[in-house]
């Protein structure tokens, strides 16, 4: 796997909307939880909103909670809300372990980096079950900014032990393409929120529509 003239060693995996469709279930449970906590929100207004940690989330949408502990609670209070809404809807993204066994059988260093904090990285890896093939996890609660900020693939390059240029990261999201292209590191897309084109568009150097097709691609 060679790309941009440089061999590939390590994948970089983004985990909501690119090894799971999720993003949908995301957006319902965002609404349900905020109704619940008297917010009433359009979809449509909620998209400018969804960006950053989930404790910026919560703090933008609970401007005056200044408790650390109830900021904390209302994030865990919005993700159980979700892993109740998405549970019996969870599968990959078609071709997702197939790839990550091609992947891991020639050799490449594979890993995870998510804006879901590790009680959704848990649920989502063990329920599909490719925890197995992931040398390192980096979710939400270990950086301070949130994509686009290049925070969460920067500390992911760390894990891993390799450049930059030596990587690629798989994503479905603006705000994740910007991060990873910010941290210099190209990017491909999985065209679960937005076409094949957008995705381009927004900075991908390919996009696909699941893995079946990434694989076809790269061997």
């Amino acid at each position: 796997m060679i790309v941009n003239n440089n061999p590939i060693q390590g994948v970089i995996f983004d985990m909501d909307g690119t090894l799971v469709d999720s993003i949908p279930y995301h957006l319902q449970s965002w609404i349900i939880f905020l109704e619940k906590n008297g917010i009433t929100i359009r979809e449509e207004d909620f998209h400018a909103q969804n960006h950053g940690t989930l404790q910026e989330m919560i703090m933008r949408f609970f401007p005056n909670e200044k408790s650390a502990d109830r900021i904390y609670e209302l994030g865990e209070e919005k993700e159980e809300t979700f892993r109740e809404l998405y549970r019996p809807h969870m599968k990959e993204v078609p071709g997702v372990t197939p790839f990550l066994k091609t992947l891991s059988n020639q050799n490449k260093s594979i890993h995870l980096a998510t804006m879901g904090e590790q009680d959704n990285i848990d649920y989502t890896i063990d329920h599909i079950d490719i925890r197995s093939f992931f040398q390192s996890l980096t979710g939400g609660h270990e950086v301070k900014n949130g994509k686009p900020d290049p925070e969460i693939f920067l500390k992911a390059l760390d894990k891993a032990q390799i450049q930059a240029e030596n990587a690629i990261v798989f994503e479905d999201s603006s705000g994740g393409i910007r991060a990873a292209l910010g941290a210099g590191i190209p990017v491909f897309g999985i065209a679960t929120t937005h076409t094949p084109q957008e995705l381009e568009n927004m900075g991908c150097q390919k996009a696909f529509l699941n893995f079946d097709e990434a694989l076809n691609y790269f061997y």
